[in-house]
């Protein structure tokens, strides 16, 4: 067998590891773009994500610019089972908007969160669980890209919100204000090819005049082990706000447990046209521990000590019963009748 066909086995077992399992050896990110992957982080696995954005509005029909900056931010944490996640996300805005009137500019500064909610995700269904029955080709690398029918089967998962809008919110509709439910739809294709698809449909504010429905498409392709490129679509619809934005960017794995990205946001429309720039940081702190080398761990101690003790004890038995054998044989050699 050559060295490349070794290789290749090699990285493929490795690849079917990774996607066997909920926990992976480099961090499993949200970002790049909005999207919720369907897999958690991990149990005992504390995730951070983060990234600053810049935003630029501009209404045609009422006249006004919106201009400033803001923070998308989550922190998820993986426990009990390796399907379980809970999270908090939000995402928190600064900016200034300015009217144009026959006598001259308004501006208002605003500042909020647009988001705020706390939720728990369960991975409902995962077809990657049974992947490493599947067996390499090792005499070709094309059939190992090849497309797998098996691949048209999505991981899906279920969160369940509480979102949270403070009152007189600029960036929610008027009279919501609150705690209101959440619930998100995800599903994910894992391709062999490098390319991950991912859906979310999400149901927002829930209860309350103004809920929204949105859609989110993610199409991310692997280039090589450290970089990833992204184009992502987002539907938003509500009586009190209508959208469609488009994503394009990228990200950049810098260590196993640190990645970065970035993504320009824009939509199609003037009623506001929207332009950002975002910059996104991913960080992890990695107290997984599989259970099962844990209890082997375990055990092997405990026979270990067990070993240790035994051979104590037997050591200890054994040099008793040498210096019982030569004191009998130093009584049997004195000589009463020396004197």
């Amino acid at each position: 067998m050559s060295i490349k066909k070794i290789y290749l086995l090699i990285l493929l077992c490795f690849v079917f590891k990774l996607t066997n399992a909920q926990y992976t050896e480099v961090i499993n990110s949200n970002r790049p773009g909005v999207s919720r992957s369907a897999f958690s982080v991990g149990t005992n696995v504390i995730q951070l994500e983060a990234g600053p954005y810049t935003v630029k509005e501009e209404h045609s029909l009422l006249d006004y610019v919106d201009s400033g900056f803001g923070i998308d931010f989550a922190a998820r944490y993986g426990f009990l089972f390796p399907q379980l996640e809970v999270n908090i996300e939000g995402i928190y805005q600064n900016d200034t908007r300015v009217f144009s009137t026959a006598i001259g500019e308004i501006e208002s500064k605003r500042a909020n969160f647009r988001n705020l909610a706390v939720g728990i995700k369960y991975l409902v269904y995962d077809p990657y669980k049974n992947a490493g029955e599947k067996q390499p080709n090792l005499f070709s690398f094309h059939a190992n890209k090849k497309f797998n029918w098996r691949d048209l089967i999505p991981a899906v998962s279920v969160t369940v919100a509480g979102g949270y809008d403070t009152p007189d919110n600029p960036y929610t509709a008027p009279g919501v204000e609150g705690f209101s439910p959440k619930v998100i739809l995800a599903t994910q294709n894992n391709f062999a090819s490098g390319f991950v698809f991912v859906i979310n449909l999400i149901k927002d504010r829930i209860g309350t005049d103004f809920s929204d429905f949105q859609y989110i498409l993610t199409l991310t392709k692997a280039l090589n082990q450290k970089l990833v490129l992204f184009g992502e679509a987002q539907g938003i619809k509500s009586d009190f706000y209508a959208d469609n934005l488009f994503r394009f960017g990228g990200a950049y794995l810098w260590s196993k447990d640190f990645q970065l990205d970035t993504a320009l946001t824009f939509n199609t429309k003037d009623t506001p046209s929207v332009f950002s720039i975002n910059l996104g940081v991913s960080y992890r702190f990695d107290f997984h521990k599989d259970p099962d080398t844990d209890i082997d761990n375990n055990n092997d101690a405990k026979e270990e000590g067990k070993r240790r003790k035994r051979a104590k004890g037997k050591g200890k038995k054994n040099k008793e019963g040498a210096e019982t054998k030569k004191r009998k044989k130093d009584s049997q050699n004195i000589d009463f009748d020396d004197k």
